[in-house]
C-alpha cells in the first residue's frame, strides 16, 4: 500500500522558516518524480517544486526560487520542503505528490493528475 504523509505546517511570522516533511511508503524513489503543490484559500493547485533523482534534477515556481529547496533524505523515504523567508501569499495547504517518471506538470487543476500523493500540511504565514 502507498502512503504520503505530510508533517510540519505550522503558523509562523513573515521572514520565519519552516520545513515540510513526507513520508512515503509503498514505492520506490527513483521510479517517481517527486512534487510539492500547495491549494491557498480560495484558489487552485499550484505546482511548487520537483525533484527526479535519478537525474539529480529539481525545479522550483518562480514564485519560490531562492527561498524554498526540495530534498530527500538518504535512505529515500522522505521528502522535504524547506522553506525560508516565508510571504503571507505563501499560506496554503501544502500537499506531496508523485507522479511515475521523470515528469513534471507545472499546471496542475487536480490532484488525480498525480500517481500518488498525501493529505496535506496547513501552513500558515501571518502577522
Amino acid at each position: 500500500e502507498v502512503q504520503m504523509v505530510e508533517s510540519g505546517g505550522d503558523s509562523v511570522q513573515p521572514g520565519n522558516s519552516l520545513r515540510l516533511s513526507c513520508a512515503v511508503s509503498g514505492f520506490t524513489f527513483d521510479d517517481y518524480t517527486l512534487n510539492w503543490v500547495r491549494q491557498a484559500p480560495g484558489k487552485g493547485l499550484q505546482w511548487v517544486s520537483s525533484i527526479y533523482i535519478p537525474a539529480h534534477k529539481t525545479h522550483y515556481s518562480d514564485s519560490v526560487r531562492g527561498r524554498f529547496t526540495i530534498s530527500t533524505d538518504n535512505a529515500k523515504t522522505t521528502l522535504y520542503l524547506q522553506m525560508n523567508n516565508l510571504k503571507p501569499e505563501d499560506t496554503a495547504v501544502y500537499y506531496c505528490a508523485a507522479s511515475r517518471g521523470n515528469i513534471v506538470h507545472f499546471i496542475i487543476s487536480s490532484l488525480t493528475q498525480y500517481d500518488y500523493w498525501g493529505q496535506g500540511t496547513q501552513v500558515t504565514v501571518s502577522s
